[in-house]
């Protein structure tokens, strides 16, 4: 994948907010999943990647999301105007820190959800490249939701069928990538059919296929 190099800007607070959705951080310490609380703080082109991680494997400075993501060349026209606080100053943005790209800097995933459903709009990893951010991998095919599991970037994608609600998809693909040093591969993917019997939204047998 290209990848355009992004400066991180500004500083954020973070509180708890719309999204309900995803497991956040699976590795490299607890789970971090969280609602962004805007900043408004001015864009800052000069300002570095963190140079080293805490024991949470969080960076030692927080970073703007929502800057990174509107300096992004990559981020699509329609997430960027979508991307606004759902109530007061709180976008639904889910953001994890962890070590999923070999890097002596935690990497950076972000999901962009949408207000209305928590469904994922777009889900995208920043490693930290010369002192800046750069994006190593955007998923903007909703639903879809991208997390760290031991080292590994897992993305999952509800799968509906034109009859389906959003409460019961027919099913889910879960696809497995892992950075081979220059860009992310998929290493695995899973199919897994629902049995909507009732509404219950039940999983069938999963068939699994790797590569």
């Amino acid at each position: 994948m290209s990848a355009g190099t992004i400066v991180l800007v500004g500083t954020v607070l973070f509180a708890a907010g719309c999204s309900t959705t995803g497991t956040g951080l699976r590795d490299g310490g607890p789970a971090r999943t969280e609602t962004v609380a805007k900043s408004g703080a001015p864009s800052s082109p000069s300002e570095p990647a963190p140079s080293q991680s805490g024991s949470s494997g969080k960076p030692a400075r927080k970073i703007d999301p929502i800057a990174l993501l509107k300096a992004d060349p990559r981020v699509s026209a329609e997430v960027k105007r979508d991307l606004k606080p759902c109530t007061g100053k709180e976008y639904p943005v889910d953001v994890s820190y962890g070590k999923v790209t070999g890097g002596s800097v935690s990497d950076i995933v972000i999901n962009v959800l949408s207000c209305a459903d928590a469904l994922g709009r777009g889900s995208y990893v920043y490693r930290a490249e010369g002192g800046t951010y750069e994006n190593v991998f955007s998923d903007e095919q909703p639903p879809v939701y991208a997390e760290i599991d031991r080292g590994d970037l897992v993305v999952t994608k509800p799968v509906y069928a034109k009859s389906d609600t959003l409460a019961y998809p027919s099913g889910e693909d879960v696809i497995t990538y892992r950075w081979n040093g220059e860009k992310f591969t998929e290493q695995d993917r899973v199919h897994t059919d629902y049995s909507n019997i009732d509404g219950g939204g039940q999983p069938a047998p999963a068939t699994s296929q790797k590569n």
